[in-house]
């Protein structure tokens, strides 16, 4: 049986506490040896089968036009107020100058040739794209080899040159483009560091002692360093994502404190009743860590489901955050327990510091509630508890309205990627994509690239560019680029709008549907749009028309399993309605910060942006595993409650309030870490950050604290309805206490099989 396996597991690590501790380090060593050995770097192919701009990707790299490969532009301006590239000898010597010590960078294929089209006349370089029409700014657009070719060395070269020629040329330059995407250092490290110091302070608080506060910590920070490792030699052998590091720093960190609570909480419960540090702590693994492994479970199960999007990037950042998730429920029963054998008896009592905090104002409040684990429910939350239960149509219907209402901004919900107009003006691709934005449009910062195969039509591609040219979404397109070896041409083309523009989306739907089928008839030709914006809006597509399946298989999936567990109907479905409002909730309020920039400014947003089209499917993966967490333990708690006396009523304020301390507690951990992610410089950073907040507040909060009590009281003895026929079907095994070993004193849940009727049991 699993509490069986994992008492024996914890027991054998906390009487052999340096093994473990030892085995870990190695395991970590090795890790770490293995990905700066093996390892790759992140890397974001925001492609999927069948998607139009793969096949545009696909004939571009038949091609061999090198546009499939990394590239970055230079943006300068005269610091001279009144020079301009057209009439400045200085400026347009300081611009061959740099064309010039750009071109001599390792890996660079060429660059774009302003200071030669100005050397042709303005009207040369205003209509090659090159210089602005004012003659203000220029462009200097540097061609990559692929990324497998290139490293952060190669962009390291560029800022570098950067900085040296700022100082000895009349040239403000800037830069972008996607080399600084692949290749910039996330800024993942100090959100992380917040993360874990607001956790260590909550902890230190809730547990009064330094050592019982920094054993999660380590937990998590092995774990972390063994997680991310890994992910980083699975970056070795496919592309992972950019973000899958910084998301599986922010859940791991979360998960892995968050699962260290339960089972230190239950350790020193054990503790206080003056079991030997050993056995306490085999019995709280046997007994907390069964819900840790329950739910790690679940969120690996839920977030190895992205795969419905048969979307590849999305598939492989889910499976690399499941490994960091994977390591944090092996750390917390196996690394924990051998940390709390080795603290012995010390975790019973508070430290000196704790004891004088105690003292003073935090002490009177400290004094007011029971441990984190407390046996006995504080009588604070037994009153909230029962004044909700006395008032379950007010607190259910205001309740649900909040929600509702908080969730109705997803009406609006418009998926895309923030493009380098959101950065703070603090980072050069900031200022570069305003200088561009300024001297040639915002479409400039987001070319597209339709890629035509004219398939021996020789009149196919002038049709093209004129059927192009006149559509009012496009301001220009570049001279076609034919390859002589296959005849495939490519056209990069100018929106009149920005990459993350609404109305940009619209313009490539209208090619696609209207423009190059008109233009191209019904002869052999093809062509296809790509470009970064085109594949963005592809994937943004294509996750929102698999997002409904998807989450209806992850609430079926949830009624079913809590229908198992608790042997009920309505409790399933009175659970999985409240997820759905918690999350729903949620994404209302990411729209309402992100889309309509309410509250923006506290979390350093600068500027309005759609939606990451991947964020909504992966919040609802990682959010349903969370939420199921909290879900198991609070219902185990009253489902037992209602079993020993019978009583709907009683079993609600016994249960709720039972549980309340360790799930508050836990989810501020959580909240906390996931806002520290709020406030770094990517916004996909501090969607994630604040989309997981969110939901886990409002989840411990008016979902744990006000629905359930609420829904339960109106729904009285037919929470525990299931038909007997239903019952008979039901498969039947121990996860409840008949899963318990001997002298554990702890009941985690109902046994499925067990007469569920209720009854009087002693404690």
């Amino acid at each position: 049986m699993l509490s069986k396996a994992l008492l024996r597991l914890g027991t054998g690590a906390a009487r052999h506490p340096w093994r473990v501790i030892a085995a870990w380090l190695v395991a970590a060593t090795l890790a770490v040896l293995a990905a700066i050995a093996f390892g790759g770097r992140t890397a974001d192919s925001m492609t999927a089968p069948g998607l139009d701009s793969q096949r545009a990707a696909e004939l571009i790299e038949r091609a061999g036009t090198g546009q499939e490969g990394m590239t970055a532009q230079v943006v300068v301006t005269p610091h001279d107020g009144a020079a301009t590239f057209f009439d400045h000898d200085s400026a347009r010597t300081a611009l061959t100058r740099l064309q010039t010590e750009v071109k001599r960078l390792p890996h660079v294929l060429g660059t774009s040739d302003p200071a030669g089209a100005l050397d042709a006349g303005g009207d040369t370089a205003v209509r090659g794209g090159l210089v602005s029409a004012d003659g203000r700014i220029a462009v200097v657009r540097v061609q990559y080899p692929d990324q497998s070719r290139l490293s952060a060395e190669d962009l390291d070269a560029l800022v570098d040159l950067g900085d040296r020629l700022r100082a000895e040329l009349p040239l403000r330059i800037e830069m972008g483009g996607s080399l600084f995407y692949a290749f910039s250092d996330p800024d993942g490290g100090a959100s992380e560091l917040i993360g874990i110091l607001a956790a260590a302070a909550i902890l230190f608080l809730a547990f009064g002692s330094l050592v019982a506060a920094a054993l999660p910590i380590g937990m998590a920070v092995f774990g972390l360093t063994v997680g991310v490792a890994t992910m980083t030699v699975l970056a070795g052998v496919t592309d992972v994502p950019t973000f899958a590091p910084v998301l599986g720093s922010m859940v791991g960190l979360g998960v892995g404190i968050d699962y260290a609570l339960f089972v230190l909480a239950r350790h020193r419960e054990y503790l206080a009743r003056g079991l030997d540090p050993h056995e306490a702590a085999g019995r709280a693994v046997a007994t907390a860590g069964r819900p840790v492994v329950f739910a790690g479970g679940t969120v690996v199960v839920s977030i190895l489901g992205l795969a419905v999007a048969n979307v590849p990037f999305m598939t492989v950042g889910g499976l690399a955050v499941s490994i960091v998730v994977l390591t944090m429920v092996v750390a917390s029963v196996t690394l924990l327990p051998a940390f709390l054998g080795a603290a012995g008896p010390r975790l019973a009592r508070a430290g000196r510091i704790g004891r004088a905090l105690r003292t003073g104002t935090l002490g009177r409040l400290a004094r007011r509630r029971d441990t984190v684990a407390g046996a006995a429910p504080a009588a604070g939350w037994r009153r909230w508890i029962g004044h909700v239960s006395r008032h379950p149509v007010l607190y259910a219907v205001g309740a649900a309205g909040l929600l509702l209402t908080a969730t109705l901004p997803v009406l609006g919900l418009r998926v895309g990627l923030p493009d380098d107009g959101s950065l703070p003006h603090s980072r050069t691709e900031r200022r570069a994509y305003d200088l561009v934005a300024e001297g040639f449009g915002p479409g400039t910062n987001g070319p597209l690239v339709i890629a035509a195969d004219p398939a021996g039509d020789p009149g196919v591609l002038d049709r093209l560019v004129g059927a192009v040219s006149a559509d009012p979404g496009i301001a220009s397109v570049a001279p076609t680029h034919i390859d002589r070896a296959t005849g495939i041409a490519t056209l990069v083309v100018f929106p009149t709008t920005s990459p993350q523009d609404k109305a940009t989306a619209d313009t490539i739907a209208r090619l696609r549907t209207d423009v190059l089928p008109t233009a191209i008839g019904h002869g052999p030709a093809r062509a296809h749009v790509g470009g970064a914006a085109a594949s963005l809006s592809d994937v943004g597509r294509r996750t929102s028309q698999r997002l409904p399946v998807f989450v209806a298989a992850v609430l079926a999936m949830s009624f079913l399993l809590l229908m198992l567990v608790f042997r009920s109907i309505l409790v399933p479905l009175k659970a999985v309605l409240l997820n759905l409002l918690s999350i729903g909730a949620a994404y209302g309020i990411m729209v309402a910060v992100f889309q309509w920039g309410w509250g923006g400014a506290l979390i350093g947003l600068e500027a309005t942006v759609p939606i990451v089209s991947f964020i909504p499917m992966f919040l609802f993966a990682i959010l349903f595993g969370l939420s199921m967490d909290y879900e198991v333990f609070l219902l185990s708690r009253v489902r037992e409650e209602y079993l020993r006396t019978g009583d709907n009523g009683t079993a609600i304020v016994e249960g709720v309030s039972g549980t309340a301390r360790i799930i508050t507690s836990a989810a501020l951990i959580m909240v906390a870490v996931f806002l520290s992610f709020a406030v770094a410089e990517d916004p996909s950073a501090k969607m994630f950050g604040l989309g997981l907040a969110t939901a886990i507040f409002i989840d411990a909060t008016v979902v744990r604290m006000v629905l359930v009590p609420a829904t339960m009281t109106l729904l009285g003895r037919a929470n525990w309805w299931l038909p007997k026929w239903l019952d008979r079907m039901l498969p039947r095994g121990p996860v409840g206490t008949d899963d318990i070993p001997p002298g554990t004193g702890e009941w985690s849940g109902p046994a499925i099989g067990a007469d569920h009727s209720p009854r009087a049991t002693p404690r």
